[in-house]
């Protein structure tokens, strides 16, 4: 058997230091595994298609470019995988029943495949907010950032101090459950806790059941107050935790959650909304506009005023790919040049807005621009 250390010149093979940061707009994504991880719960391994690595934080996402129909869809995952193992990164997904992209990759998405991809982006990560001692808190699929932290923690930093906890409806639900075990195992400053709705019938369960409460808090993480707290679920179920941390005393400044939001409702320009009420077409004033020149598309477009590029490449039959539209995901990243005005949310580095790109959701024309789309 070849091993990739012994590999002749020439090989196909390289190593880590031989390669470049994967591209997302360079390159594509191929899947390389699928695993069950627990019921309607998948895990999706993926690769460059280039040989590349992956650099980002630990709790990041991905925005995936789904095939479902006549026109792609966007779908944000949170990252399981650690960057510490920077060959490949994986998603860990639940198929609802009323999913669209996630039931598409559930019936469709097999190994060789390939997929677009946006980002890693995302601030939702324990680099950002070092601390002595965590709490991660989740529920459901929510555990798929924690996970991507704990095991970037195993790997670098296995003797931190976490309190892992994570909130499921039945036992046989809780993601991740071996592979967890194994490492409060292996690591002496884990406290592992599991708290289920619901205690089976044909099962044997230990663990303590009903709803998260403040009194099963202190009884899971006793000194939950004096750690940097992540919490990750569905929203009633991080709306109630904060909740309960509130009525604690506990001070919110260490509390960081996981929430994509949703895109805004697009305005109708004041100024346009002011000309047209009441009035037939030809009796409405001039509205100020910009020029968007989309070179790629070879479309010369009007950007009337508080309008986003985005918007404007949208009305004028231009195609940008977008997921979150808060400035957020990433994924709408295009190369502009011009007075361009840019508010996002950390979608974007520093590096990418010298080179030029900006996130076209949440920049705005402020002169004649030209867009690379």
């Amino acid at each position: 058997m070849l091993k990739i250390t012994d590999a002749p010149t020439g090989s196909p093979y390289l190593h880590l230091d031989e390669m470049q940061p994967w591209n997302d707009h360079l390159q594509t994504l191929e899947c390389v595994w699928v695993t069950d991880e627990a019921p309607g719960v998948k895990t999706f391994a993926f690769r460059s298609d280039n040989q590349t690595w992956f650099r980002y934080k630990p709790g990041q996402f991905v925005t995936l470019e789904l095939p479902v129909g006549e026109e792609p869809v966007m779908r944000t995952y949170t990252l399981s995988s650690s960057p510490s193992r920077p060959f490949s990164i994986s998603i860990t997904a639940k198929a609802q029943a009323d999913s669209i992209g996630t039931r598409w990759m559930f019936e469709n998405l097999v190994p060789g495949m390939r997929v677009k991809a946006y980002g890693p982006a995302g601030g939702f990560s324990l680099y950002d907010h070092p601390a002595g001692r965590y709490f991660f808190l989740s529920a459901g699929s929510g555990i798929t950032p924690m996970m991507s932290m704990l095991r970037w923690l195993y790997d670098c930093a296995p003797m931190t101090d976490v309190s892992f906890v994570n909130c499921a409806r039945r036992p046989d639900e809780i993601i991740f459950r071996s592979e967890l075990e194994l490492l409060a195992s292996r690591m002496p400053g884990l406290s592992l806790g599991f708290l289920v709705e619901e205690r089976p019938r044909t099962q044997s369960w230990f663990g303590p059941t009903g709803r998260l409460d403040l009194t099963r808090l202190a009884l899971l993480v006793p000194d939950f107050a004096d750690r940097e707290v992540f919490c990750c679920g569905p929203e009633p179920f991080m709306r109630a935790v904060r909740v309960l941390l509130e009525a604690s005393g506990f001070d919110m400044q260490q509390y960081h959650q996981e929430s994509f939001g949703t895109g805004p409702i697009e305005p109708v320009p004041a100024e346009i909304a002011e000309a047209s009420d009441g009035l037939l077409p030809s009796e409405a004033p001039e509205v100020a506009t910009t020029p968007v020149t989309f070179t790629l598309s070879g479309v010369e477009a009007e950007a009337y005023s508080g309008q986003s590029i985005l918007q404007t490449a949208r009305a004028s039959g231009v195609r940008i790919p977008a997921a979150c539209e808060l400035g957020l995901c990433g994924t709408c990243k295009v190369k502009a040049s011009g007075p361009i005005e840019m508010n996002h949310n950390g979608g974007i580095l520093d590096d990418d807005i010298a080179d030029g790109y900006v996130l076209a959701c949440c920049s705005t024309p402020r002169g004649p621009v030209s867009v690379e789309a």
